[in-house]
Parts: structure tokens; C-alpha cells; sequence
């Protein structure tokens, strides 16, 4: 016996040889090298569409998304986003696919109709998994602490920030960013508690990796403060006289400026957009407005979209979204100048904007829904103070987030679920408010109840929840409604009035307005007293704030169909508010 053949025949455990050892660790990584290779075939995106149930239906949606082609040039595959790198995450997550070979065989999801069934609940499933693993796969490109957030859209830092603190994670907000957006067939409190926030992903001390050169602090900066972009005295597009001719009110010369020197006083832009069929419902229905979250939990609109609003109107003016009744070639958005000053009596503003050229609405005769007026302006107010029905600030349900969209509803004139004119003639307190011509402005305070989410099948909206007279008046004298001013340039009205049950408006004593269209810029002047003691009409002080927000029906439009701001905050001689009226 050779030397080589005895050191083979040694015994080193339980009787085992040094040669059998030898073998059994050969069969073994041949095993493993067998498994292990079978197991990263399974890994790649070849596989998980070599079946057409994959192929033909969520393969075909995922390539028309940012995570199949985008600027990056980064791909995420199908195992990218579905299979978890860590070894013994990845046995698990094998053995519970399994199941779908399973179901393979039974033929679950062999059709495009059958896998349309399942879809929901197949998605339901898989944001539990990537809720529970507080989004694993997402977090191997996309970590809170490595973001930078001198790239972010202020909309992003603001949103990320909240998860950090609050233990939201990327499954929370970000369904539907890959395949078709099913989640917006759940039910409404189903969706709010899958999306809620877990504390114990929670990183209250954590923040986002803040710029670390200076052109990284500038990029910053210009997110959160844009350059200004003056709107220019250059004629616009213009179709025969509408856009050429010049009006102006009666009430005083829009030269004088009603005495107020403009040129020195600050000015800041303010991006209106076109809203579509928004209300305050679809604010409030998390499958249709990725916000509902962050709003509920007191963010502003304006901290979110204040930089993206003429994004957000071309989106809708073109029918992309929220907009059933496409007007062609309308703008999506329109850049106003916004300056405002006071005196002991009296608040200034002046708005400038850049005139448009005519595009006929084609579901109304002559394609002008207002013929007598080329342009109109409405401005709302209401008090910043604490509420006591709830934690957000001002007396009106969420003006001090939303401004004046409070008062826009679902159920309203033109709105998705506004009521059939059989409907309003008999509700028994139909005679209460002005429903001639449907379902006007209202807010919240007004109604009993108001249904938010539409569960089972319910209208969104409070039309018919009127509360009575008394009570009405018992909001009004609270303060809970919006003071409401409106100017018609063509025909020369100045309206005052409020809004709280119903648009109530009065006669225009309390303000005056200057309106001018030349060389194809609108301007607009207003003067209002600060203190009044009409119904309806909130006395402004100095040491406050007001929410605020305005509206401008261009182009001759009426109704829903107009552009309008986010929520500000109108402050005097403050510079913490978003436009600041300063002493004249």
C-alpha cells in the first residue's frame, strides 16, 4: 500500500474516511454549483416572462414605465423589484412562489380575462410582502439617507422627509408606478390602512443627506425659490378684436393705480392652472390623489405643488387626467404677477397676465361660454385662526392648507357627481339656497354630512345635507365661510359676497376694481376696505394672516372651466407671508 493510498483510507469522523470526504465535498459543491446556478436562471427577467401570463400582460405595462427605459439608462428587471438579494430572504421568497406553478398548471391566470380577475388581489399580495419588509427590493436602489435632496422636486423632499419620521415606506405612496394602478379599485379604507405609516420603520432622528458643494446648495435653492419669470409686455396671439380691445371700470382710472405707486412694491409670481374636475372629495381619495396622506396630516397644497403647477395643468387641460371635456389648444396654466400694498383704510392688489388668443369651447354654440366677458377675476379670504373642530388652522375646514378650494365640490354644476335636475326639484329644502342652476359652491360647514370617499357605491359630495337656516346663521356669525370679491371686465361689475351654504353675493360698495387689457397684458387693480361691517366681509388686520386664494375665468369661460391658485397665506408688512401687502 502506497502512502498517498493510506492517507485516502484515514479515518476522520464517525468513521469517514479522508477519500470519502473528499468525494462527498465534490458531490456537494457540484450540488451546490448545480443548485445555485438553477437558482439565478429562475433570477433572470428571460424567465419570469417565459410564460405568457407574464409576457402579454405585466411585461407589455412595465415597459411603459420609468423603470423599463429612462435618462439613467438603468433598467430594473422583473427579479430587481420581486426577488430579495439576500440569500436567505431568497429561499423563502422561492418557496413561496412555488405556489405559482401551481397555479400554472390549473391553467389560474392562462388569459388575459382571468388574469384581469386576479390582478388586485395578486397586487394585494405583493405590496403586503413589500409592506412587511418595509420595501426591501425598492431600497436596493433607492435608500431615504442616500437621496439628494438638491435634485428633489420640493413635492419629493417634503413627502420623503414625512416617511422618514412618520415610518412610511415606498410601497406606501408609490403603487401602480410599475403596472397598472389596480389599487384604485380598493376600497377607499382598505387603501388608508395598507398605506399607513409603521412606527417601527420609523427614523425620527434620520434626515436627508443634505448638499455638500455649493452648486449642490444652489440647486437647492432654486427648487425651493425659483427665479422669477417676469411676464413681458409682448402682444399675444390674438383672433380678430377680442384680445385687441381695452376696457376699464368706472370706478377710477387704471393709470392712477387708485394712487398706489407700483414700481417699488414686491411682487411675486403665482402659477394658476387649470383644475379640471378636482374637488375637495378627490383631494381626499387616496387612489386618485397620491397627496391625500400628507394633506390629511396638515401639509399645505402649496408646499408640495407650488413649482409644479404648470405641470399639473397641462396634464389636465389636455385631458390626461380629471378632465372629461377637452377644450383644444386651451392653456394649461398662466403666470400672474401678484403685488399688494395698504394703507390705514384700504388693501391693494394688483394682478398682471399675459392675454391668450381665442379657442372655441366646442360643447357650447359660438364657443364662448360667457360672451359678454373676456376676462373675470374672483379672489377668496378667509381667517388663519385654530379651529376647534380640528388641528388644521383657519375657522373655514382646511382653507389653511387648500385655500379656496374648500368651497369646490364633487357634486357641483358640471362636476362628476353633480345631481339630476329631477333630483334637486324634489329635495324638500330645495327652495333654501338658489338651485335653479344646479349645485353651486358651498362649504363643508353648510352640510350635515359630506361623503368623502364614495363607499359602496355612494355620490361624493353633501348637495342634499343641508343644515337649516338657524344653523347656517350660526356659522356665519362664527366666521366659518369664505369672503368672496369678483370683477367682470367686459361688463364692468364688481361683486362682494361670501360663500358658506351657498355663492351669496351683494353689491360691490366695499371694492372697486381697475381692469385694462394693452399691448396683450391683462392688468387688474383692486381696492378693498379693510374693515367692513357687512355680512360676509372679514375685517383684515395687520398683526394677521389670511388664507387666500383667486381664480380667472379667461377666454370667455363660465363655471369649473377657469385657472386657479393654490391656498397662500396674505400677510402685512410680513415676511413669513407667502404675499405681503406692504404699508403705502
Amino acid at each position: 500500500m502506497t502512502n498517498h493510498q493510506g492517507f485516502f483510507k484515514r479515518k476522520l469522523f464517525m468513521g469517514v474516511t479522508i477519500g470519502a470526504g473528499i468525494v462527498f465535498i465534490i458531490i456537494g459543491i457540484v450540488f451546490w454549483g448545480g443548485f445555485n446556478t438553477a437558482m439565478e436562471a429562475t433570477n433572470q427577467e428571460e424567465f419570469c416572462i417565459s410564460c405568457h401570463e407574464m409576457e402579454e400582460n405585466v411585461f407589455e405595462e412595465y415597459k411603459k414605465t420609468i423603470h423599463y427605459a429612462n435618462r439613467s439608462g438603468v433598467r430594473a428587471t422583473c427579479p430587481d423589484c420581486h426577488v430579495p438579494k439576500e440569500w436567505t430572504h431568497k429561499i423563502i421568497r422561492k418557496i413561496q412562489a412555488s405556489k405559482e406553478l401551481w397555479h400554472k398548471a390549473l391553467g389560474s391566470i392562462d388569459t388575459p380575462e382571468k388574469f384581469d380577475k386576479k390582478r388586485l388581489k395578486l397586487a394585494q399580495n405583493e405590496w403586503r410582502r413589500m409592506k412587511a419588509n418595509d420595501s426591501r427590493e425598492c431600497r436596493n436602489c433607492h435608500d431615504f439617507e442616500s437621496m439628494a435632496v438638491a435634485y428633489q422636486k420640493p413635492r419629493a423632499r417634503k413627502q420623503h422627509t414625512n416617511a422618514l419620521q412618520n415610518g412610511n415606506t415606498c410601497i406606501d405612496c408609490h403603487k401602480g408606478i410599475a403596472h397598472k394602478p389596480v389599487h384604485q379599485l380598493m376600497d377607499e379604507e382598505e387603501l388608508e390602512k395598507l398605506s399607513a405609516p409603521n412606527p417601527d420603520f420609523a427614523k425620527p432622528d434620520a434626515t436627508l443627506r443634505q448638499p455638500v458643494n455649493k452648486k449642490q446648495q444652489k440647486l437647492l435653492d432654486l427648487s425651493n425659490n425659483p427665479p422669477k419669470s417676469k411676464v413681458k409686455m409682448v402682444p399675444a396671439q390674438t383672433n380678430g378684436a377680442d384680445s385687441n380691445q381695452s376696457t376699464s371700470t368706472n370706478t377710477a382710472s387704471s393709470a392712477t393705480g387708485f394712487g398706489i405707486g407700483w414700481g417699488d412694491v414686491p411682487d411675486r409670481e403665482v402659477t394658476i392652472f387649470y383644475p379640471g374636475q378636482a374637488s375637495m372629495e378627490w383631494i381626499f381619495k387616496g387612489s386618485e390623489h397620491g397627496g391625500k396622506l400628507p394633506f390629511k396630516a396638515g401639509d399645505r397644497c402649496v408646499e408640495c405643488h407650488d413649482n409644479e403647477a404648470a405641470e399639473m395643468g397641462q396634464k389636465i387641460v389636455t385631458g390626461e387626467k380629471l378632465e372629461p371635456q377637452v377644450i383644444p389648444d386651451k392653456r394649461g396654466s398662466i403666470a400672474v404677477k401678484v403685488q399688494a400694498a395698504h394703507d390705514d383704510e384700504y388693501l391693494y392688489m394688483r394682478y398682471e397676465w399675459q392675454d391668450t388668443s381665442h379657442t372655441p369651447v366646442p360643447f357650447v354654440d359660438g364657443g364662448k361660454m360667457d360672451p359678454d366677458n373676456q376676462v373675470k377675476i374672483a379672489m377668496m379670504f378667509s381667517d388663519d385662526n385654530k379651529s376647534e373642530e380640528d388641528d388644521f388652522t383657519g375657522s373655514v375646514m382646511y382653507s389653511g392648507r387648500s385655500g379656496c378650494w374648500g368651497t369646490c365640490h364633487h357634486d357641483a354644476k358640471d362636476m362628476p357627481d353633480a345631481p339630476k335636475q329631477e333630483d334637486i326639484d324634489a329635495y324638500e329644502q330645495k327652495d333654501q339656497i338658489d338651485m335653479k342652476q344646479g349645485i353651486r359652491k358651498y362649504l363643508t360647514e353648510s352640510r350635515t354630512k359630506v361623503e368623502v370617499a364614495g363607499r359602496r357605491g355612494k355620490k361624493r359630495g353633501g348637495w342634499d345635507k343641508l343644515k337649516t337656516p338657524e344653523e347656517i346663521k350660526e356659522e356665519l356669525d362664527a366666521g366659518r365661510y369664505m369672503d368672496l370679491i369678483r370683477h367682470k371686465a367686459g361688463t364692468k361689475e364688481s361683486e362682494n359676497g361670501y360663500i358658506l351654504d351657498d355663492r351669496i353675493m351683494t353689491g360691490g360698495e366695499e371694492v372697486l376694481f381697475n381692469s385694462s387689457l394693452e399691448n396683450g397684458l391683462w392688468v387688474v387693480e383692486l381696492k378693498r376696505k379693510l374693515n367692513s361691517d357687512k355680512a360676509g366681509d372679514i375685517a383684515l388686520d395687520f398683526d394677521k394672516l389670511y388664507n387666500f386664494g383667486f381664480a380667472i375665468h379667461d377666454d370667455y369661460t363660465n363655471g369649473r372651466f377657469h385657472h386657479v391658485s393654490l391656498g397662500y397665506k396674505l400677510g402685512f408688512d410680513n415676511d413669513q407671508a407667502d404675499i405681503n401687502a406692504v404699508k403705502k
